[in-house]
């Protein structure tokens, strides 16, 4: 992976140019950006014993000097968060403090007025807040001016009004703007400036502190540990000398598994076809998560150095939630795609066999209730292969209750549905695969036929997160080897030393029989690339997809919602990734998953292989198998599941 030297030695750089050239103004000297690697200077420094007559104005200070944060990089070095170099304007009173009230304001106000002339910005500091400080910690520079702009910058640096005092701190910044920020999170000041008695060890401005995401989990190693620096006064208070006695250390730098060129496609293709969303990629031979986005999602920067009452309020109110991570912090009912976990049960349990045909008709009567196909035509007979195609409900409705209830749950749990991930972000959602437990104290029964009925298309009370649903792909994808998914794979020093690495673990093995899993990539291939299935807009010219498409309604009543997926793996004979798409339809909206998620993810993975060469089983099957037969074609569109 790329060092990390060269950020931080540039920011190291401009620092200490910076830092030089306001030292004749009595400057606070900021953080360094990098651990000092030379010596310490044997330094012969005064010692001031004050004495019962000069001990009110003879003192020593040690201050903390912030460190800078560490990085949060991607799996290759691409840079997610970083420290900039940012100024604030400052007022250094004379020492010793003997001003009246009247001069320390009068010395103030024009500081202040000239300043705000030379920027061309309005600077609100009630007299209150200049005689507190002034009272209370005359010694420390009184910021008058925070962040800023390039421009502000450029009109004061070289000229600053005698007295004022151009202060370099380092403020956080993502460098690619929404991308991953919900991933991320941001950081908001951990106190507003003090203006008590200066106490020894107080920092010299308020730190930062991670408060959602990656910035909050690991927000103890990215802190860093504080450098000091110490002011010393004389019996008559004036100042002496300040000197940086111990530089600050930086923060460790995490590094995720995240692509950053995959998070940022997949946001794109979110932004492009779906008011609200998800699509999560993984690489299913390590469970590596590559991409995590959401949609809609917001940009960190607005929470540096802090978010406004008036912003913060409009990503509150605003309807689609952009501070919602929908990829893994909600959940929705799978549809069609939890027939994959149906076929598994039935498979694995012997409830049917590969070639055992079940008819796919218009509806079928369970109880006293009606349940319908989503096509309205009579398919005939269908295997598993035929149906998983088609997405018939009737079918899974039969071969369902044929299975019974227990083996789809513990298949269902087996594939890690109904549990969190256990990534580092906090408020993930565990889903829900009901049980007999679950429906007695839900709905005051047991699971009836008609329940296990609705699971089996992935409707009713099972709900799974985007996150899930691609793990669990990924399962399929590599034979039946359960990883544990992974956004982290270590924090490191700057200087690329590891200090905590998150390996790769396999969990588990499903022992998923080969005739099972070759019964689900084919008919997952199907449903892609065959005529009778429901995702041709997931097809690419250079890659052979395998996936499942889903649709399902959930919310109150007549206010219902849609969830569209599409969900699966590619190249189907050797998986580089798993995924799925979510596409969260409007109230009383018709989407459906082959025509809104499916077209996503052919989104994305177009750019991935515009420039390879189609290497899959398309080819060899329809080489070595003859068509198989399919039912008539219907009136209605073949990409509605």
């Amino acid at each position: 992976m790329r060092s990390l030297w060269g950020t931080l030695g540039g920011l190291w750089i401009a620092f200490s140019i910076l830092a030089m050239s306001t030292a004749l103004c009595a400057q606070a000297l900021a953080p360094s950006a990098v651990p000092s690697t030379t010596t310490p200077p044997q330094t012969e420094e005064e010692t001031i014993v004050p004495t019962f007559e000069t001990q009110k104005l003879a003192r020593t200070y040690i201050l903390d000097v912030p460190a800078p944060r560490g990085q949060i990089t991607d799996r290759n070095g691409e840079s997610l968060a970083q420290n900039r170099l940012s100024y604030n304007l400052a007022i250094n009173f004379p020492t010793p403090l003997d001003f009246s009230d009247a001069q320390a304001l009068s010395f103030a106000r024009e500081k202040i007025d000239r300043t705000a002339r030379l920027i061309g910005r309005r600077l609100k500091i009630s007299d209150e807040a200049i005689l507190r400080h002034y009272r209370n910690r005359g010694v420390m520079p009184m910021e008058i001016a925070q962040n800023l702009s390039q421009l502000e910058y450029e009109q004061i640096k070289n000229n600053p009004p005698p007295g004022v005092i151009v202060r370099p701190i380092y403020v956080r910044v993502y460098p690619n703007g929404k991308v991953a920020g919900q991933i991320i999170g941001y950081t908001g000041k951990t106190g507003r400036n003090p203006d008590g008695i200066v106490d020894n060890h107080e920092t010299l401005w308020p730190e930062t502190e991670g408060r959602e995401g990656l910035e909050q989990t690991f927000n103890e190693m990215l802190t860093g540990k504080h450098g000091e620096y110490k002011l010393t006064f004389d019996k008559d208070g004036r100042k002496t000398s300040e000197k940086l006695i111990t530089p600050p250390d930086p923060g460790y730098n995490v590094v995720t598994t995240i692509d950053l060129r995959l998070q940022q496609l997949a946001e794109k293709a979110l932004e492009a076809k779906a008011k609200r969303g998800a699509i999560v990629i993984i690489d299913p031979n390590n469970g590596d998560i590559l991409a995590l986005a959401s949609w809609p999602t917001y940009d960190p920067n607005l929470f540096v150095p802090s978010i406004s009452v008036e912003q913060l309020k409009l990503l509150q109110d605003d309807k689609d939630i952009p501070l919602l991570p929908r990829a893994y912090r909600s959940s929705y009912p799978p549809g069609s795609t939890f027939k994959i976990a149906v076929g598994i049960a039935a498979l694995e349990s012997r409830a049917i066999q590969p070639d055992d045909e079940y008819q796919c008709v218009p509806s079928i009567q369970i109880g006293n209730v009606t349940f319908h196909n989503w096509k309205k035509g009579n398919r005939g007979a269908l295997n598993f292969v035929q149906a998983l195609t088609e997405s018939c409900d009737t079918w899974f409705y039969q071969v369902g209750i044929r299975t019974g209830a227990q083996p789809i749950i513990d298949w269902a749990l087996a594939l890690g549905f109904g549990a969190k991930c256990g990534i580092p972000l906090r408020g993930e959602a565990e889903g829900r695969v009901p049980n007999d437990e679950y429906m007695k104290a839900t709905h005051g029964r047991r699971l009836l036929n008609g329940d296990i009925a609705n699971m089996s298309i992935g409707q009713g009370d099972i709900q799974v997160t985007p996150l899930q649903m691609a793990q669990a792909m990924g399962v399929v994808a590599n034979g039946g080897t359960f990883y544990q998914t992974r956004l982290v794979q270590q924090v490191q020093t700057f200087d690329n030393q590891i200090v905590t690495a998150y390996s790769v673990r396999a969990k588990r093995t499903l022992n998923l029989s080969s005739e099972t899993l070759d019964e689900l990539h084919t008919g997952m291939i199907d449903v892609v690339n065959s005529a009778g299935g429901t995702a041709h807009q997931a097809s690419l010219d250079n890659a052979e997809v395998a996936g499942k498409t889903g649709t399902a309604q959930w919310g109150p009543k007549n206010k219902e919602r849609t969830a569209a997926w599409f969900a699966g793996f590619m190249p189907a004979d050797q998986p580089r990734y798993a995924f799925a798409a979510l596409y969260e339809g409007d109230v009383g909206s018709k989407v459906h998953g082959g025509s809104a998620a499916a077209p996503m993810i052919a989104d994305v993975f177009k750019e991935i292989y515009k420039s390879e060469k189609v290497v899959g089983q398309r080819q060899r099957r329809e080489r070595e198998q003859p068509e198989v037969r399919r039912a008539e074609p219907v009136e209605e569109e073949d990409e509605s599941d």
